[in-house]
């Protein structure tokens, strides 16, 4: 009777897809969602790695079904584990962990319930918060703005982890996959944690250019158009290989 109820037990589980999920991930954490963990515990070390954020700042998300992924509020991201996994509904409610979510989690939640984002990185790098102080909008310095949808706006400045940075921030965001926030630094999603963390990555790297041409004595940086912007957006979207 007893090895009968193993047997079933381990039919439930392979049809929930936890069998494969070591014990120390705790139940109720399907081999999707252990994946998922991992790759956003990559992908946050990354930001810190690639000098996108100091210490624990910055955060980091990824949807799998109705559930998001976050990165836990004040934990070094070298130091978490696959216990540490911490995930909310589309809510906030927490579904997953014990740690508490990001202290962002007003604006991950807000782009997970109104694109269709998969993850969204968060940082604050250094050339784009200082350009967040200076724009209303990144200047188009270069093409791969297309990339991100056209020009980068900055949303207005509100406290962090409120409902109101967070409203702004999607003000920001329409018809865009990455923006700036005032005096406080990026956001930006895809489809796949990698094109969340390439976008910021570009963006840094564009305001970082910014900076760096209209810093000449004299000179002003040659700027695209919107119709200039717009054709290599347009292009951008055919780039790389096909699957």
């Amino acid at each position: 009777m007893a090895e009968q109820r193993r047997d079933q037990r381990g039919e439930r589980d392979a049809r929930e897809g936890v069998r494969d999920v070591p014990e120390r991930w705790g139940r109720g954490v399907s081999t999707e969602v252990a994946h998922a963990w991992e790759a956003l515990v990559a992908t946050a070390r990354r930001t810190v790695a690639d000098g996108l954020v100091v210490g624990t700042s910055g955060n980091v998300s990824v949807r799998v079904g109705d559930t998001v992924l976050v990165t836990p509020s004040g934990v070094p991201y070298d130091r978490l584990r696959p216990e540490d996994v911490t995930g909310v509904d589309l809510d906030g409610r927490q579904v997953l962990g014990t740690l508490v979510p990001t202290s962002e989690l007003p604006m991950h939640l807000a782009i997970h319930r109104t694109t269709d984002a998969r993850a969204v990185v968060h940082t604050h790098a250094v050339h784009a918060t200082a350009v967040s102080t200076l724009v209303p909008e990144l200047p188009a310095i270069h093409y791969m703005a297309g990339a991100l949808g056209g020009p980068v706006r900055v949303a207005p400045y509100a406290t962090y982890g409120s409902e109101e940075l967070a409203e702004n921030m999607l003000h920001a965001l329409a018809d865009r996959t990455a923006c700036l926030l005032q005096n406080h630094g990026t956001m930006a999603y895809g489809g796949t944690l990698d094109q969340a963390y390439d976008r910021t990555a570009q963006l840094e790297w564009m305001c970082r250019l910014w900076l760096t041409a209209s810093s000449v004595p004299g000179l002003s940086p040659t700027l695209l158009s919107s119709q200039q912007l717009a054709e290599a957006g347009d292009k951008l979207r055919g780039y790389g290989q096909r699957q």
